[in-house]
């Protein structure tokens, strides 16, 4: 009876953990195709013509009519997204009008630099978000504690843009600290071989330390930028939960029993809001990979980013919905990936 009550038992918890497995798949697929749908039904009140910007403006009637069969614009919306839709499951994101290249090949082509910049942002956006959300918690009301409130505050009130042009403006034009826009100079844009697409990476290896020293110095300003944005909210969340969580009974028994604050807020508060840390890294990495679009434009860096920007003054629909696919995916990727660690890390959510 005991073996049979422990096989229901584990059969449960299998069939449990499977339904909630194929419900989070089932919402992620949903969330990308609501994502895509709306995305087409927004390219699709442009005002720009991309019949136009194909023919050019002094081609025949018959010309415009041919080139908009081509393009499938001559039927109904909900077909063009269907047979988009049936074109994705293929693998087949389209073609560019704006570069007459496949949409995935160039996601490939410019997702590295992306994730790179993204990356580098995150490591130190994280790292010295968390110190200060610490030094924070570790006495409320402090001039530390002010200052993490303050970082906060301009993280989230000052535009991106804006930061990147006046770092531009100070440490490249005035200063000369920054190398300036793009991933390197022309001297070594042109004998670099990609072989990565990440650029220190590929310096690195290339055996070449001046091109390798280059790419650090064009990448740091950017890095800067965008892990201001990163520590500005991981510091602002954090700060919160550790808060919260050192008004729960444990710390004040802890103090009780003569506990100093900073074993207690390294030892007992930190560990039990892990499942708030992973959340906020999580959504700071994310916001990263869909936010660095301002500044990839602002630093000419060949990204995701700027792609997406050009795609959309062109009015190039596949490529903007290429680009919306691909992000909107590492959103929800990162999302899920947060939620199954919290579940996997933190007893209290099962």
């Amino acid at each position: 009876m005991a073996d049979a009550a422990v096989t229901r038992a584990s059969a449960r918890v299998f069939w449990l953990r499977g339904g909630r497995l194929l419900t989070g798949i089932a919402s992620l697929a949903v969330t990308l195709l609501g994502l895509l749908a709306f995305t087409f039904m927004l390219s699709h009140l442009s005002p720009v013509d991309p019949v136009l910007q194909i023919a050019g403006d002094h081609a025949s009637e018959s010309t415009y009519a041919q080139v908009r069969r081509d393009l499938g614009l001559d039927q109904p919306v909900l077909m063009q997204f269907w047979h988009y839709l049936t074109h994705l499951v293929h693998g087949d994101l389209g073609i560019s009008r704006l570069t007459s290249q496949p949409v995935a090949a160039d996601l490939l082509r410019t997702f590295p630099a992306t994730l790179e910049l993204a990356t580098c942002a995150m490591i130190l956006g994280a790292t010295l978000g968390i110190m200060l959300a610490l030094l924070a918690a570790w006495k409320p009301g402090s001039l530390l504690d002010n200052l993490a409130r303050l970082v906060s505050l301009l993280g989230y009130s000052v535009p991106v843009f804006w930061l990147g042009l006046l770092g531009l403006l100070l440490f490249y034009a005035v200063l000369h600290w920054s190398a300036g826009p793009g991933q390197l100079d022309d001297v070594w844009i042109y004998t670099l071989e990609p072989k990565t697409g990440l650029v220190l990476i590929d310096s690195w290896f290339s055996g070449d330390p001046e091109m390798f020293r280059n790419a650090i110095a064009h990448l740091w300003l950017p890095v800067v930028v965008l892990a201001l944005l990163a520590m500005a909210g991981i510091t602002r969340l954090l700060r919160a939960a550790l808060l919260e969580e050192s008004s729960k009974e444990y710390v004040t028994l802890a103090r009780a029993k003569g506990a100093s604050r900073g074993r207690i807020l390294l030892l007992h508060v930190f560990p039990n809001v892990r499942g708030t840390l992973i959340t906020v890294l999580a959504l700071s990495y994310a916001t990263l990979l869909e936010g660095s679009v301002l500044t990839e434009t602002v630093f000419a860096w060949p990204g995701v980013g700027r792609y997406m920007t050009n795609a959309l003054f062109a009015s190039d629909t596949p490529a903007i919905l290429g680009s919306t696919l691909l992000i909107g995916g590492c959103f929800i990727t990162l999302n899920a990936l947060a939620d199954a660690l919290t579940y996997l890390t933190d007893p209290r959510t099962r």
